[in-house]
């Protein structure tokens, strides 16, 4: 049954277990241990977040910067990718307004359940989850399932600069710092009415502030089940602008 604390917010958050299929406990927001998130204030020099060497091309600094907001749009997997080795490097993570993304997902893409929170539907609350959340997780994913105004957004990521937390939204967010926005090119493994998928390939383009305001495309391959090794080489990127090409499979 799940553990019951007085006070807002009342939305549970699910931690997950890698030692079952589904969520092994639920607690409140609040009592994530803030102890085993990021920096505070008076470590403002942690280092970036690492990510797999199949993603970090796609990153300016080839990591994931602490305070930052970032978009990435058009894949779940994608964005799973990105969290996956930091998780494994003692990371916490917390997917907030993500219903699609379960445990057997996170998991096939190298995410550390046992550093792994869900809260499939925020509800109203999801502005007050949110900002409670990165008083004690490293990353925080803001999915479609969370309704909030320009004003939470801009409250959202001041606060994320603050706590030295990475914002991480899959639907767009003024004044994000990078966007990321994937179109599906190729799946392989199949032959001609055989085989397993392995692979997916991704034309990833990326865009946004600063250092990442020049439109960049490039190539990325994710693997498909669990055991891949998520950590091969990065893609080489393609020419900006250029199309990536497509196959026919099957």
């Amino acid at each position: 049954m799940p553990a019951t604390v007085p006070g807002p917010p009342s939305v549970l958050v699910h931690l997950t277990s890698s030692s079952a299929s589904v969520p092994a406990q639920s607690v409140p927001a609040q009592s994530v241990p803030a102890q085993s998130g990021p920096g505070r204030a008076g470590h403002p020099d942690r280092p970036p977040l690492p990510v797999a060497a199949t993603v970090a091309h796609l990153l300016p600094e080839r990591a994931l910067h602490r305070g930052g907001t970032l978009v990435v749009t058009g894949s779940t997997s994608l964005v799973l990718a990105l969290v996956a080795r930091a998780s494994r490097e003692g990371a916490w993570m917390a997917a907030v307004g993500l219903p699609g993304v379960g445990v057997l997902a996170a998991q096939q893409a190298g995410v550390e359940l046992d550093r792994l929170a869900l809260v499939p539907h925020p509800g109203a609350d999801a502005p007050t989850v949110l900002a409670a959340l990165m008083d004690g997780v490293d990353v925080v994913i803001v999915g479609p399932a969370v309704a909030l105004g320009d004003a939470d957004r801009r409250r959202l990521m001041a606060r994320a600069r603050e706590r030295g937390a990475v914002l991480l939204a899959t639907t767009p967010w003024p004044g994000a710092r990078l966007v990321l926005t994937a179109e599906p090119a190729a799946w392989t493994g199949l032959g001609a009415g055989y085989g397993h998928l392995r692979s997916h390939r991704w034309t990833v383009t990326r865009g946004g502030r600063g250092g990442a305001g020049q439109i960049v495309r490039s190539a990325v391959v994710l693997p498909v089940g669990e055991g891949d090794p998520i950590d091969a080489p990065g893609q080489a990127p393609v020419a900006p602008h250029e199309a990536a090409p497509l196959r026919l499979v099957g």
